[in-house]
């Protein structure tokens, strides 16, 4: 019997996978998919991502896995440049790196491979949780009824979570007015020598512009919700000519074959108000779906993991006490939920800033007009706005191995 049933292989399921294997536990990692390959997967690592990976010893596979840092980040209103910040922010922290999740989820299971005590099923989605007579949870369903016990089942299944509507485990979602379309450029289309990282506001338009991890040009493109309903009969290419940087207008109207078409990333944000029962808990998405605002859900989930191996491996190196593995559960909920409801409620709060110019005519012209003056408040603002994304919260580390 395996000891811990891990639902879902992405950033927060193979990470603690990797950590609870490390420790001799007995692990299997189930993953509904038949790759990793996905449209869209987040990729950004800031600061306490990387500083993450490198506790769990992961950060030597970084150089062999396509990546790349940005530069620096720049924020434009209506075509005029209101300031630049150079990545990284201090010489105590690593600039913040893209990486492809793909490859990178492949190379941490290729290690995990070598392990006796790890077990992958790929392709094999979960159908139900297996529970006793006391309503705990004790194992999960796949298809044709095969079954697998264990004494801890974990849901890291992202943010539609089968594991937590089984569990009966409910989402707080939070107010979000907006969704994302996702476009990219072929790299050959890229001529910019630095990746820097615009947010652009265009009149009532709000959108980033950044180089990702396999040299191609993303661009994400806020649309209220209300927009959602007739996004595919606009003619986006044009959008976006009229609303982008020289530069990019310039490749949008000569590459015009090799920019995508969007992909809807239907915008979820909230947490669950409890993240467990007896013998199931959950992480990352499947607890707290993020806002795509710098990139906080790919590092939130590897601290998830991190905590979460803190309290776990203690418990399954001895006899297995249920008592104290719930409490342990609960522990983890506790150190981590404080630190989640900060980040989305900074996330928001950027989000906020955005909406407001896009809404306001006035407050554009008005931040055009005294850029010169106010410029370099706003960029201190705005710098000590996102310490908290860059570096977590609170203090995260690694303490049992």
């Amino acid at each position: 019997m395996s000891k811990i049933i891990i639902v879902g292989a992405g950033p927060t399921g193979i990470t603690l996978a990797w950590l609870l294997t490390q420790a001799g536990i007995a692990v299997t990692l189930i993953e509904a998919a038949p790759d990793f390959a996905r449209t869209f997967r987040g990729e950004g690592l800031m600061p306490s991502g990387l500083d993450a990976l490198e506790q769990m010893g992961l950060l030597p596979l970084a150089p062999d896995i396509p990546h790349t840092c940005l530069d620096g980040w720049e924020v434009i209103i209506n075509g005029r440049s209101l300031f630049q910040v150079k990545e990284p922010f201090s010489s105590s922290e690593k600039p913040c790196t893209l990486i492809s999740q793909p490859h990178f989820l492949e190379s941490v299971l290729t290690k995990l491979l070598e392990y006796e005590n790890f077990q992958f099923l790929s392709g094999q989605p979960v159908r139900d949780l297996i529970k006793d007579e006391n309503q705990r949870v004790v194992g999960i369903n796949l298809d044709q009824n095969h079954q697998i016990y264990a004494d801890l089942v974990i849901g890291a299944d992202g943010r539609n979570s089968l594991m937590r509507q089984k569990a009966g485990l409910f989402l707080k979602k939070s107010t979000n007015t907006i969704d994302i379309l996702w476009f990219q450029l072929n790299a050959d289309s890229v001529a910019q020598a630095e990746n820097i990282f615009y947010s652009i506001v265009q009149d009532q338009s709000a959108f980033g512009i950044f180089r990702s991890s396999l040299g191609n040009l993303h661009i994400a493109l806020a649309i209220a919700k209300e927009t959602k309903n007739n996004w595919k009969q606009i003619n986006w290419q044009k959008q976006l000519i009229a609303i982008a940087p020289n530069w990019l207008t310039k490749i949008l109207k000569n590459k015009s074959t090799q920019l995508s078409k969007p992909l809807l990333l239907s915008v979820q944000v909230g947490h669950c108000p409890q993240w467990h029962k007896p013998g199931i808990m959950i992480l990352g998405d499947a607890a707290h779906p993020m806002s795509p605002i710098r990139a906080q859900g790919i590092n939130m989930a590897l601290r998830d993991a991190l905590v979460a191996s803190n309290y776990l491996i203690p418990q399954f190196l001895g006899n297995i006490n249920h008592q104290s593995l719930d409490q342990a559960l609960s522990n983890i909920e506790a150190e981590r939920k404080p630190e989640i409801i900060k980040i989305q409620k900074l996330q928001q709060a950027e989000i906020a800033q955005a909406e407001k110019l896009r809404h306001s005519q006035l407050l554009r012209s008005l931040v055009c007009n005294f850029a010169p003056i106010i410029s370099p408040a706003i960029r201190w603002s705005w710098i000590h706005r996102q310490k908290q994304m860059r570096q977590g919260t609170t203090t995260v580390k690694k303490i049992v191995t």
